[in-house]
């Protein structure tokens, strides 16, 4: 079913639990991950960026927005790091029920107004918002932060912000960054800055870059021909701990893209002749959508539907 994203994070702060939202580039992404959710019977969000959009088009954001209406767990069609005034209203019209204005990189006062003017219009359809505040190391769809201009989020001005703005659910930097490449080690979360802003923010509070980056998937990468550097992610206590202290959506990308590019990569250098694209898509699939249960184990959610 469809549903707005308040819907589904509301509860899982208040429950203490948290919810996937996976980044879904083409038809197997969205299959992969709603198949795991109804598995799973776990609540779930379909992130689309501005770049999937751009690439998957209209029938991606029909097929995004139509199979979640007939799924038998929550579901929302969700906007990531929307980038400007006219994208989110692009997704509303596309029939998304929650979109994120993402103004981070702007000064305090612009990214208030900026993220004030989307909740307005989302608010009149129906439709709820995530806004961010401070800004994640890595690549994000439209900007990209070096490690040295990353901004961690200031509790008071998250409380400003959210009182200011209306936004339904805030994204937090704390430590987690975009991509596949986090760090040397495991990556320092501020775990006492999180537990600040939500003892002043009530709203569901969003981590991004929280991918795990497992160290199987990237072994598997590379032996199959993939070149990928010094990969991190995010451990899993660190994820634990976190949505013990708000979090309530943990977006997850780099995870599903190692798994479905290394499942085709091995499929073909087994299978040198194969050109039927169903025969290595299909465990592709197979391969996200594990990954994608994992995840909602480790999160909480599973059986939350």
């Amino acid at each position: 079913m469809l549903v707005t994203g308040l819907e589904i994070l509301k509860r899982a702060r208040e429950e203490g639990y948290g919810v996937g939202a996976f980044n879904v580039n083409n038809m197997e992404f969205v299959q992969a991950v709603l198949e795991a959710a109804e598995e799973q019977r776990s609540p779930v969000i379909l992130a689309l960026s501005e770049g999937a959009m751009k690439y998957g088009g209209r029938a991606l954001t029909l097929m995004a927005v139509e199979l979640a209406k007939e799924a038998r767990v929550p579901v929302a069609v969700h906007l990531d790091h929307g980038s400007s005034y006219e994208s989110v209203l692009r997704a509303l019209r596309a029939g998304f029920t929650s979109v994120m204005i993402d103004k981070s990189h702007e000064d305090f006062e612009t990214n208030v107004k900026e993220t004030r003017r989307v909740v307005e219009a989302a608010h009149a359809v129906g439709v709820t918002v995530e806004a961010e505040l401070g800004r994640l190391a890595g690549i994000e769809e439209h900007v990209a932060v070096d490690e040295k201009d990353a901004l961690l989020t200031n509790p008071e001005e998250a409380r400003i912000f959210m009182e200011k703005t209306g936004a339904d659910y805030l994204a937090v930097a704390i430590g987690t960054s975009h991509g596949a490449y986090k760090g040397k080690g495991r990556p320092f979360i501020d775990h006492p800055r999180l537990e600040r802003i939500a003892k002043l923010v009530p709203a569901p509070l969003v981590l991004h870059g929280a991918s795990a980056v497992p160290l199987e998937l990237v072994e598997r990468f590379r032996a199959s021909g993939g070149e990928i550097g010094e990969a991190a992610g995010i451990h899993p206590e660190d994820i634990r701990k976190a949505i013990s202290l708000g979090v309530a959506k943990i977006n997850t990308d780099t995870d599903l893209r190692l798994a479905f590019t290394a499942l085709i990569r091995e499929t073909l250098h087994k299978n040198p002749k194969e050109f039927d694209p169903r025969k290595y898509l299909g465990p592709a699939r197979e391969a996200v959508k594990e990954v994608v249960k994992s995840r909602m184990e480790l999160f909480g959610s599973v059986g939350r539907a």
